[in-house]
């Protein structure tokens, strides 16, 4: 495998290099040394700006796979070999297959903005999914009540319970690696039957009272099954949606994911509407 991965200047540049001596592969390093500055661009992978300089990289030297690690490499994001972005629903799938594999009937965790797709990977692989808030908090916590070997989130952390029940973005890189290369095809078509449904990613919006505007949202989808976990999740047979008050911030976040593109674009729009009072 040919791999390219972006250390953002951060403390992955210092622990790729001596971990790939020991691989069958070639490693492309983009920013390895260390430098708090961050000199070329921000160690923030989840901003897709800041992933063009990988994204560049895996078609110039026809790569297997992108690895784009923030500053403390505790996540990782992941694009495949056309350089496209991959999801973090995608990848906890993919590595919670891996994680059963070694230790069939393991409980995995997800927190409750990821995808539909992880639990129902984890049940046809022979686990047992648990549904978290978000937050590694509340995920280390999870872990170590029900000692779960895995944990996930979309926003690139993944958690491991032989690794302290920390997040490591280099662990679940390699855990990606390994299924990759048992595999025999890229890694676009490796994940394909993961990709059964259509996600809204995050959106933000700044609302003068939070508690009001999950109020009327809540109001607005009452005839959907309603979760009050972690903000408000309501879910129909064919879509859901999750908003959650910011705790730094005067904002709502919210995600949607439905089964088709169509509908994703149909209820989110309707979900925003509610959310920021626009009544047009």
């Amino acid at each position: 495998l040919t791999v390219v991965a972006d250390a953002a200047n951060g403390m992955a540049g210092l622990v790729l290099p001596p971990i790939f001596d020991r691989l069958p592969c070639k490693l492309v390093g983009l920013y390895l040394d260390l430098d708090g500055t961050f000199p070329n661009h921000p160690a923030d992978p989840i901003q897709p700006e800041n992933q063009e300089d990988l994204r560049r990289a895996v078609v110039e030297h026809g790569a297997d796979i992108g690895l784009a690690f923030d500053g403390d490499a505790d996540r990782v994001f992941v694009v495949d070999e056309q350089a496209k972005g991959v999801s973090g629903s995608l990848i906890t799938a993919l590595v919670a297959e891996v994680m059963l594999e070694r230790e069939p009937g393991a409980k995995i965790i997800h927190n409750l903005i990821t995808s539909w797709v992880v639990p129902e990977v984890v049940r046809e692989k022979g686990g047992e999914p648990i549904r978290t808030r978000v937050g590694h908090s509340f995920i280390k916590k999870v872990m170590a009540e029900t000692g779960a070997i895995f944990g996930g989130e979309h926003s690139g952390h993944y958690y491991f319970r032989d690794h302290y029940r920390a997040d490591s973005g280099i662990i679940a890189a390699l855990m990606v690696l390994d299924r990759l290369s048992r595999a025999g095809v890229p890694l676009s078509r490796l994940l394909e039957p993961y990709q059964r449904y259509h996600a809204s990613g995050e959106i933000n919006s700044e609302v003068e009272d939070q508690a009001a505007a999950i109020m009327h949202v809540a109001a607005a989808f009452a005839d959907g099954r309603a979760d009050r976990t972690d903000g408000l999740t309501v879910e129909y047979d064919d879509w859901w949606f999750n908003v959650r008050p910011s705790n730094t911030e005067p904002l709502l976040r919210l995600n949607v994911e439905a089964r088709t593109s169509e509908l994703l674009e149909e209820k989110t729009a309707a979900v925003l509407n509610v959310i920021r009072g626009d009544t047009t």
